[in-house]
């Protein structure tokens, strides 16, 4: 067989990667859980109606069709399935769908692989993880939701710079600053403003202002109050009184959400002082938030581009009669370990689980190690037993290419203590298999600064 060639675009981690992967995953899963949020998982489908009607282009959607389907045959868009290309529209539909069984306002985390189909680059994949964490309301949300998730956000990734992990910076807006901003100087079409100046930092501020005028129906001094809004940024209240003398006349949707953006910068500097900030320039090009938009980057790498984001909706899961608007920001697991695996930020401490190596002196007494290994292992400590009965000397080797700090050697006569060597060291001591044990350090791979 030839030797195959990787699939750009679709991650597969090593060993001591897959150990960081997990790592980040149960820092996160734990202080999503410490703050009331329960999990739950979606299936990886959804019809490919739902997927695409919140504007979503089908270029990024896989489409799920059965090779035995008649070739050539155009599916019904309403009958296909799709994978879906994040959480979001997944867990609208499950709100609605199980909202009888649910209590709100309902507090959701959930991990899982999401599929998308845009180019890969650094940073970005056709198949990834994702961590979002979510409030539903039932009819209403109040405001302080938005303030609270993403301090939680903070605080789970603040969890992970003991891992050597860089600080981040979550970027927040408002979209009703926005929108009151862009119609108190006269522009009509919100959605074609936010969806150009979404793309400052991708084609920079001229391309912005012409796409303004082209797209927008912005005159030249509009486009330039526009890109002024947006170099608006600070972690303090003078942010506010920077938007109102740029903003000259005021109106009821721009206070509304300046006071939001207020509550929200004052709330960050008790409990996340320096890592929230106030950036007038996020724009979140999606249609579908209302409120507060949330963009996070990591301090060093900010080319990376946004790690977290997310925002307020008050529409997304509506069956007509009832309206469940949320909050919520989602994390780009498979984004963050790659940039951390890439740029060696951190580290595993061995690729494998076990800390022992129980050698075998022959295969006749295969039985006696087999026998340690399993008391070990009932008293919490992972073990492996050596594959073959060869020379002690190459047994230590192998334990040494596999990572494992320890071999056990049994006693070949009754009477004898058994022994076991830190390979690390050369240190060898009589040991009990009752109450020996590594030290904490030991005992399974940790992750650490590199």
């Amino acid at each position: 067989m030839a030797r195959p060639t990787p699939l750009s675009g679709f991650p597969e981690w090593l060993p001591d990667g897959r150990l960081v992967e997990q790592h980040v995953l149960d820092v996160l899963r734990r202080t999503f859980e410490l703050h009331g949020f329960a999990g739950i998982e979606t299936r990886a489908v959804e019809p490919l109606d739902q997927l695409l009607r919140k504007g979503e282009t089908s270029k990024e959607v896989y489409v799920l069709r059965r090779l035995q389907e008649e070739a050539g045959a155009e599916p019904d868009r309403a009958g296909t399935l799709g994978l879906h290309f994040d959480l979001t529209v997944p867990f609208a539909r499950y709100v609605l769908e199980n909202a009888g069984h649910l209590a709100f306002p309902f507090r959701r985390y959930q991990i899982q692989k999401v599929w998308r189909g845009e180019r890969p680059q650094d940073g970005r994949f056709r198949e990834f993880v994702q961590a979002d964490i979510d409030v539903v309301g039932a009819g209403a949300l109040p405001y302080h939701y938005e303030v609270e998730l993403p301090l939680v956000m903070a605080e789970a990734l603040g969890a992970l710079r003991e891992i050597g992990v860089p600080p981040v910076r979550i970027l927040v807006n408002n979209r009703k600053v926005a929108e009151g901003f862009y119609r108190g100087i006269g522009l009509t079409d919100v959605e074609a403003v936010l969806r150009s100046i979404d793309k400052l930092d991708k084609i920079g501020p001229d391309a912005v202002a012409a796409l303004l005028v082209a797209e927008a129906g912005a005159d030249e001094a509009q486009a330039r109050a526009c890109l002024e809004l947006a170099s608006i940024s600070g972690s303090d209240e003078t942010v506010i009184d920077r938007v109102r003398a740029l903003s000259g006349e005021s109106n009821e949707l721009l206070e509304e959400g300046l006071a939001e953006l207020g509550a929200l910068i004052r709330a960050a500097a008790v409990r996340a002082p320096g890592v929230v900030v106030a950036d007038l320039r996020i724009a979140r090009g999606l249609d579908y938030y209302t409120g507060s938009v949330y963009e996070t980057v990591l301090v060093g790498h900010e080319q990376l581009g946004s790690i977290c984001s997310g925002g307020r909706y008050d529409t997304l899961a509506s069956d007509g009669a009832n309206t469940y608007p949320g909050v919520g920001l989602s994390i780009g697991v498979s984004r963050l370990v790659s940039r951390l695996l890439s740029s060696g930020l951190v580290r595993a401490t061995r690729s494998v689980p076990s800390a022992v190596l129980v050698a075998v002196s022959n295969e006749d007494a295969r039985d006696r190690s087999d026998a340690v290994a399993a008391t070990l292992r009932g008293r919490g400590i992972p073990v492996e037993v050596a594959p073959s009965a060869a020379k002690f000397g190459k047994q230590i080797r192998h334990a040494d290419r596999r990572g494992i700090p320890f071999v056990w050697f049994p006693a070949d006569e009754p009477g004898v203590p058994d022994q076991v060597k830190d390979i690390r060291s050369g240190e060898q001591v009589d040991a009990d298999v009752s109450t020996w044990a590594p030290s904490q350090d030991d005992l399974w791979p940790r992750v650490v600064p590199a």
